[in-house]
C-alpha cells in the first residue's frame, strides 16, 4: 500500500500468519504480512522451516528489510512421503504434495500453543489464516482475546461461483449479464483427495470474525458485492484488500538484477510475451514440445520459465529434474527467446517496459500481477481456480484470450493454438484493444492501493478494525 503507517504503533497488538504451504499461498500471506507490520503491528509468521525459507526467498518487490522486523516460527512438520508429479492424470492439479496438505494438519496442536503464549503477551492476538488451514487454527475460539479472519487466496469472482455451485436453493437471482452459461465446472479441477481436504477445511470455517480478500473492487467490485448478499457471508465483516503484492517495484529490492532483465533491457517496448504456468505445474516432453513449436512458429520474441514443479521437499529444490526442450531448440531461437530454468522475479519481468503480453496458466497471483503492471493474458488454465480465473479475464474484463477451450483440457494445448494465441495477442488489432484495456486496468489497480484509494482505505479499515 502506498500509505506506509510506520507511525502507527500497537504494541498490544499482533498479528498471526498461519498460510497454507503451497508457492501461491505462503506468497500472498508474506506479501500481506508485510502490509500489516507497515502500521507498526508485530507479525509472527508461522509455518515449517522449509517453507518459511521458501516464502522468504521468493519474495520480490520488497525491501528485504521489511521482513527482518517479523517474527518466523519454524515449526517440525512429520515426516513426508515424496512422490514425483503425474505428469499423464486426468488432472494436472499437483497431487504429488497431497502428503504435505496432510501433514499440515497435523500443526493444530503445536500453533494451538503458540497462540497460547502469544495471547499471554498481547491484549489482544489478531489471528489471519489461509482458508485451507481452518482446521489447524480452529481451537482459537478458546482463546479469550483472540480474533480470526480467513485470507481467501483466489478471485471473488471463482469464490463466488464456487459457492453458487454449491448451493441448491439459490437465495437470489444473479444479473442476466453475468456470463453464467459460460463458467467452468469444478470437474477435472481438482484430485479426489484434494476435494475431501477443502470440504473438510471448509465444514469448520465459521469461526471467524472477518474475511480478507486479494481482489480489489476496481476490478471486482461486483462479485465483492454478491459475496457480501451470500447468506453464508452474513455478520462477517469483508475487506477487499488487494492486490497484496508491491504494485511499484523499487529498485535495490534484491543483491543482483536477473539475467533476464538485462536481455529485456534490449528488446523494443511491448515487442516480448512472458511464459510461465507457475510453480505447480508440470508438463510431460510432449507439452514442452508443443508449445516450444508454437512459440518458435509465432516468430514472436519470448521470455520462457521452464522448470517443474515444487515437491514435498522444498529444500530439495536444486535437485529437482528439469524439463528437457527440443534438441538444438535454444540455439534455434537465439535471436529472438530467452529460456530461463531457474527462479525468474515476475513482477520486475511484468513491469518491464518491453513485456506486451503474458501466456500464463491463471493462477490468482499471476493475475493479478498482471493486471496491475497493464499486461494482457494468453490465458491457459490448468487446475484448481485457474478455468474460472480465465473467463473473468476473457469475458469480463477482456483483457485477453483463451489458448484452448477448458472443455477441451483433455487434448492438450497444440502447437498450433500456442502460435495463433501468441500472434493474435502480440500483432493483431484485436490484442492491441486488449493491450490498452489491460493498461488502462492497471492504472485503476495501481490507484486502489494509493493513498485514498479503494483498497488502501479497506486496508485502514481492517487495521481500525482489529486495533479498536
Amino acid at each position: 500500500m502506498a500509505n506506509q503507517n510506520y507511525g502507527l504503533k500497537h504494541p498490544s497488538i499482533a498479528a498471526i500468519i498461519v498460510p497454507f504451504p503451497m508457492q501461491g499461498h505462503l506468497n500472498e500471506s508474506l506479501h500481506l504480512s508485510i502490509l500489516i507490520a507497515s502500521y507498526g503491528i508485530p507479525v509472527h509468521f508461522i509455518g515449517s522451516i522449509a517453507h518459511n525459507r521458501q516464502a522468504k526467498l521468493r519474495l520480490h518487490g520488497w525491501d528485504p528489510k521489511n521482513t527482518s522486523k517479523m517474527h518466523f516460527h519454524n515449526l517440525q512438520l512429520p515426516s513426508l512421503s515424496s512422490n514425483p508429479p503425474k505428469l499423464n492424470a486426468y488432472t494436472k492439479f499437483p497431487g504429488h504434495l497431497q502428503p504435505l496438505f496432510d501433514a499440515s494438519l497435523q500443526l493444530r496442536k503445536p500453533v494451538f500453543q503458540l497462540l497460547q503464549e502469544l495471547s499471554a503477551k498481547y491484549r489482544r492476538i489478531i489471528i489471519v489464516h489461509d482458508t485451507l488451514m481452518a482446521s489447524v487454527v480452529q481451537d482459537v475460539t478458546l482463546i479469550p482475546n483472540a480474533e480470526s479472519y480467513a485470507l481467501h487466496s483466489v478471485s471473488a469472482f471463482t469464490i463466488f461461483f464456487y459457492i453458487w455451485e454449491s448451493i441448491t436453493k439459490k437465495p437470489f437471482q444473479l444479473d442476466c449479464d453475468i456470463p453464467n452459461d459460460k463458467i467452468p465446472s469444478s470437474e477435472g479441477c481438482f484430485t479426489p483427495e484434494f476435494e475431501d481436504f477443502v470440504s473438510k477445511q471448509y465444514k469448520v470455517l465459521n469461526f471467524e470474525s472477518g474475511r480478507l480478500y486479494n481482489p480489489c473492487r476496481q476490478i471486482e467490485g461486483r462479485y465483492m458485492d454478491l459475496l457480501e448478499k451470500l447468506p453464508t457471508n452474513a455478520n462477517k465483516k469483508q475487506f477487499a484488500i488487494g492486490p497484496l503484492h508491491p504494485v511499484e517495484i523499487k529498485s535495490g529490492c534484491s543483491n543482483s538484477r536477473h539475467r533476464c532483465l538485462e536481455w529485456l533491457d534490449k528488446q523494443e517496448k511491448n515487442s516480448v510475451i512472458y511464459v510461465s504456468f507457475g510453480t505447480s505445474i508440470s508438463m510431460t516432453e510432449e507439452q514442452i514440445s508443443e508449445l516450444a513449436v508454437g512459440l518458435e512458429r509465432s516468430r514472436q520474441k519470448f521470455l520462457w520459465v521452464v522448470r517443474s514443479a515444487d515437491g514435498v521437499d522444498i529444500a530439495a529444490e536444486n535437485d529437482v529434474r528439469r524439463p528437457r526442450l527440443p534438441k538444438g531448440y535454444e540455439d534455434r531461437v537465439l535471436d529472438r527467446g530467452m529460456v530461463v530454468k531457474d527462479w525468474a522475479p515476475q513482477l520486475e519481468v511484468l513491469a518491464h517496459p518491453s513485456i506486451g503480453g503474458f501466456m500464463s496458466h491463471c493462477g490468482w497471483n499471476s493475475c493479478m500481477e498482471s493486471i496491475s503492471a497493464g499486461v494482457p493474458i494468453a490465458a491457459c488454465p490448468m487446475h484448481s481456480d485457474q478455468p474460472k480465473n480465465s473467463i473473468l479475464i476473457t469475458e469480463v474484463l477482456k483483457i485477453g484470450l483463451l489458448v484452448r477451450d477448458w472443455e477441451q483440457r483433455a487434448k492438450g494445448v497444440t502447437s498450433t493454438s500456442v502460435e495463433s494465441a501468441v500472434r493474435r495477442l502480440m500483432t493483431s488489432k484485436e490484442g492491441e484493444e486488449m493491450r490498452k484495456r489491460a493498461m488502462k486496468l492497471g492504472g485503476a489497480v495501481r490507484g486502489s492501493v494509493a493513498d485514498g484509494g479503494s483498497s488502501c482505505l479497506e486496508m485502514d479499515s481492517f487495521i481500525a478494525h482489529i486495533c479498536r
